[in-house]
């Protein structure tokens, strides 16, 4: 399912209608309220969850940088048929924090497990999908900069 940015894409190309677009919307709406009422139901689960994402999001930035966390996460989010893109899809938003886009053990799971800087390229390595141990799908990106020194991912592994 395309995510919300990518929907408007496709609305604004005038490939799907307005009604189209309300319905796909009301898709990811209703997944939100779902995840929102499964906090409410389990609010020491939630919490954890929040702090454990917190404590990830916060060592990540103090590493690499907000900026270059944004970067990855919004390139992330245009690779095709990439199932992390439908929770990462609004990471260009500033007053979204980075916390909200790691999922440590609600599934699906979507961890960042490390950012490598190589001369030219930076190397990716994250896990997404099933929250039990070894049971999630990790992949590796190589993301380059391109002539207007912007991210794009060039390979996934």
């Amino acid at each position: 399912m395309p995510t919300p940015s990518q929907l408007f894409a496709l609305f604004e190309r005038g490939e799907i209608e307005r009604e189209e677009l309300h319905a796909l919307m009301a898709v990811h709406a209703r997944e939100l309220i779902a995840e929102m009422d499964d906090d409410h139901q389990n609010p020491a689960a939630a919490w954890l969850e929040g702090l454990l994402a917190r404590r990830a999001a916060g060592r990540l930035a103090r590493r690499h940088g907000v900026r270059l966390l944004r970067e990855i996460l919004i390139e992330l989010a245009e690779v095709a048929n990439s199932p992390p893109a439908r929770y990462l899809w609004n990471a260009a938003h500033p007053d979204v924090p980075l916390y909200c886009f790691l999922r440590m053990r609600r599934e699906p799971v979507f961890r960042i497990i490390n950012i490598g800087h190589h001369s030219e390229a930076i190397e990716l390595t994250v896990e997404y999908g099933d929250a039990g141990r070894g049971r999630a799908t990790r992949r590796t990106f190589i993301l380059n900069r391109d002539k207007q020194w912007r991210l794009q991912v060039v390979a996934g592994i």
